[in-house]
């Protein structure tokens, strides 16, 4: 079979054609519970018909050209690379900051901090970031990646590059991010964080970290603070995904926190969803639920950043 037509197989591919146990050990790869070899190997014992491993494995892993929604040249955005002082974190940090046309000093808009998985600031993470800016948000996306030179093209290689780095330090880089669009010239002081995965428990970390500063957070899929949540201030959109049991597992506890602490919160539950349905690059994609929490995401953040 040539390339191309591998390719155009792995395109088609829904998630209801894949076996559920291929997402579940797709997650533990990415997750660094298992390496590729036995991701692979166990991809190898199951029967799916008219399809080869490479097709399957191909279909799980991103495929970033179809990931575009919005366009980098879109004439209602502006979008660059820039870097911002972090002392809480690595010195310095490097993120996509993406602003809305007619946003200025004279018609300034709400932020929000766009966090993104355990594997650097790809491609789907900036569209999410030009997403925002297209809604009228001014949108930043940090590169955990940026001190050992960026997220490098592969998620392999980037998922490789952010386990050996200070998870602390991160956090802080982050929390430098969300400062820096408090103060934006053109932002209203309103700021809101949106992660997926890791990015998921950074919102979380941060909501917990920084109470004055971030006014709404919306994780999806993402795992709880591990400290400090009596200090949330700020209204929460979770998002799970139904099938995503390791994460799922930590929910009920992190709900009693949430109630006990009488934090302002809504969960959703997407339904015959797996981890990463929101990302549009990979078979796990879910359409319908992925625009729906979409749609509720822009909904919240008009909500509580907009008064």
């Amino acid at each position: 079979m040539s390339q191309s037509i591998e390719k155009s197989k792995s395109s088609l591919l829904t998630p209801s054609s894949i076996p559920q146990e291929a997402f579940d050990w797709y997650d533990e790869y990415a997750h660094g519970d298992i390496d590729r070899r036995t991701f692979l190997s166990r991809l190898g014992t199951l029967s799916i018909t008219g399809l080869t491993l490479s097709t399957v494995a191909g279909a799980l892993t991103p495929n970033y050209a179809l990931a575009e929604q919005i366009s980098f040249n879109d004439p209602d955005i502006s979008a660059s690379y820039v870097e911002f002082p972090a002392p809480n974190g690595h010195g310095t940090g490097r993120g996509y900051l993406v602003i809305p046309k007619n946003v200025n000093a004279d018609n300034k808009a709400p932020a929000v901090l766009v966090a993104h998985e355990n594997r650097g600031l790809n491609p789907y993470i900036e569209d999410v970031a030009r997403r925002l800016a297209k809604a009228g948000f001014i949108a930043f996306a940090p590169d955990a990646l940026f001190p050992l030179g960026g997220y490098p093209g592969s998620d392999d290689a980037g998922r490789e590059m952010q386990k050996t780095m200070d998870s602390s330090k991160i956090e802080g880089d982050f929390m430098d991010a969300a400062t820096l669009l408090k103060q934006h010239a053109f932002s209203s002081g309103k700021v809101g964080m949106v992660g997926f995965c890791f990015g998921g428990y950074l919102t979380n970390t941060l909501v917990a970290m920084m109470p004055d500063t971030i006014h709404a957070g919306a994780p999806y899929y993402g795992t709880p603070a591990k400290s400090n949540i009596d200090d949330i201030k700020a209204p929460l959109q979770i998002h799970f995904a139904e099938l995503d049991k390791r994460v799922n597992d930590t929910w009920p506890e992190y709900e009693k926190a949430l109630k006990a602490n009488k934090v302002d919160y809504s969960a959703y539950i997407y339904p015959k969803t797996n981890h990463g349905f929101h990302n549009d690059s990979t078979a796990r994609y879910d359409e319908k639920n992925a625009e729906l929490a979409w749609q509720r995401t822009i909904s919240f953040f008009d909500k509580t950043l907009r008064t």
